[in-house]
């Protein structure tokens, strides 16, 4: 009896002491998974943008973005470009194309009775006050070197006188027209715009003594 009394006494505090080895090792455990699960939530979530839809074209290509136009300057009309379609000179401002007939009557409106009477130069008329064409430009797409033809460029009457648009400018026409020039110079003939010192005149190369007094503006 003396024997398993010793015994319960050396064993007893032997066991104890490893259950509280061992429930202190699960605490410690246990603490280190609760902060590493806490560290976890708080971290921000990284927010992911969602993609953009594709734009697509009817049969099913993509479509690719398009270049942003840059504005010309004049260029789509200048010295020697020909027409590449019988408009018979009748674009109207609006972009709609006029009848032949209707630019024909609009052009034998503006026909003299008698172009010597009624014919003025600039210097007659006061002077030239309109827009002015740089030099460097005008060298480049105006005088006699740089001849056109009136049909097919963008054209509408003001007041009965004709209004072409010419390397990027408008050019009105303030003076009639010989009665000596043929019916449809306009659609046959080449002409050019010339600056004689006091002011901007149209040229028919058939007819170069006769200038017609213009006006040039945007």
């Amino acid at each position: 009896m003396k024997q398993a009394t010793a015994f319960s006494a050396t064993i007893l505090p032997l066991l104890f002491a490893a259950a509280s080895i061992a429930a202190a090792q699960h605490d410690q455990q246990s603490d280190q998974r609760d902060r590493s699960t806490h560290g976890q939530q708080s971290q921000p979530q990284q927010q992911t943008r969602p993609a953009q839809p594709e734009h697509r074209q009817p049969s099913g290509r993509p479509v690719q973005a398009q270049p942003r136009p840059q504005p010309t300057y004049g260029g789509a009309y200048h010295g020697g470009v020909q027409s590449n379609g019988p408009t018979y000179g009748g674009v109207h401002h609006s972009g709609v194309p006029q009848q032949r007939d209707q630019v024909r009557g609009g052009f034998v409106q503006s026909r003299a009775g008698s172009w010597k009477d009624e014919h003025q130069s600039w210097t007659q008329r006061g002077g030239y006050n309109g827009y002015r064409i740089p030099d460097a430009r005008f060298r480049l797409y105006f005088g006699r070197e740089h001849f056109f033809r009136i049909y097919g460029l963008p054209l509408y009457f003001v007041g009965g006188m004709p209004r072409f648009q010419y390397d990027g400018y408008w050019v009105t026409i303030v003076d009639p027209w010989p009665e000596s020039w043929g019916p449809n110079w306009y659609e046959s003939d080449d002409v050019y715009l010339d600056n004689t010192g006091d002011g901007y005149y149209l040229y028919d190369r058939n007819y170069p003594d006769y200038p017609i007094a213009v006006t040039v503006s945007f």
